[in-house]
């Protein structure tokens, strides 16, 4: 899987055999990606979108985002994506004299119509990741300009997005913390998507719920797993993931501990 953590600015090729729920949680930079083989369940902790085979997609920066990467019968996933970071976006509207006109919108994925040059434009992509020129840095500079050139030309109001350098400002904390507890991302992550530094975030929080983030995380991912284990007839391994965390073995510890029995023997 590829780390979007690790990633300044670039372009990568995803290839999966099976079933994927491992996709980046938090994903940092404005992203371009096209679906060549299987389909791609993504949840903003608002609404599920579907990316199906032969797609384009725009996921904007600064989200949180799940991802259920799942392959054709008998064959592989295949997606490639395009990251566009904020330095080369500063580069490109201060060269091309492009700025946001007004504040990014708040929805964070959309589709993006198909084309011809931008269809092109992927089989060059492909091209070049088959003859492994993808490790040039300088064309994959070039190809990143390129795809926003034509990202531009098909999606002109992205132009809003793409240009806000604005950093997330301060929001209500006990609504986002109460709609994205089940990301598994670092607190220090959750500070900044809510404008707060991580001491701020720790004093807010701490204000509103009456414990620590990390405590508090804890107990409402187990509170809703008894939930969906005892009232929904869910198993571990149907929620663990999706809960927040990341391995059986952790989760039914933490379970066990919290409320005396395993999570397998709830319902018996």
């Amino acid at each position: 899987m590829e780390n979007l953590n690790e990633i300044k600015s670039g372009i990568t090729y995803s290839c999966y055999h099976q079933v994927s729920r491992e996709g980046e949680h938090f994903v940092p930079f404005h992203t371009l990606s096209f679906q060549i083989a299987g389909s791609l369940k993504l949840f903003d902790g608002r609404k599920e979108y579907v990316s199906q085979i032969n797609r384009f997609r725009f996921i904007k920066r600064n989200q949180l985002v799940k991802f259920i990467k799942t392959p054709p019968a008998q064959g592989q996933f295949e997606s490639i994506s395009i990251y566009f970071d904020q330095e080369s976006l500063k580069k490109y509207s201060l060269d091309f004299g492009i700025t946001a006109d007004t504040h990014a919108d708040k929805q964070s994925i959309f589709s993006i119509a198909k084309n011809e040059a931008l269809e092109n434009y992927i089989q060059t992509l492909l091209l070049y990741k088959n003859t492994g020129d993808l490790e040039n840095k300088n064309l994959v500079k070039l190809k990143i300009q390129e795809g926003l050139m034509l990202l531009l030309k098909t999606e002109p109001v992205l132009k809003n997005i793409l240009f806000d350098f604005s950093e997330p400002f301060k929001i209500d904390l006990e609504a986002f913390m109460n709609q994205n507890y089940t990301f598994n991302v670092h607190v220090e992550k959750f500070a900044y998507l809510t404008g707060r530094s991580l001491a701020t975030f720790k004093r807010d929080f701490e204000k509103i719920f009456n414990s620590s983030p990390r405590k508090w995380l804890q107990q409402k991912r187990l509170e809703q797993a008894h939930y969906l284990i005892s009232q929904k007839g869910k198993t571990v391994s149907d929620i663990y993931l999706d809960l927040g965390f990341e391995d059986i073995a952790h989760f039914s510890h933490a379970f066990k501990k919290e409320f005396g029995v395993a999570p397998s023997l709830v319902n018996k």
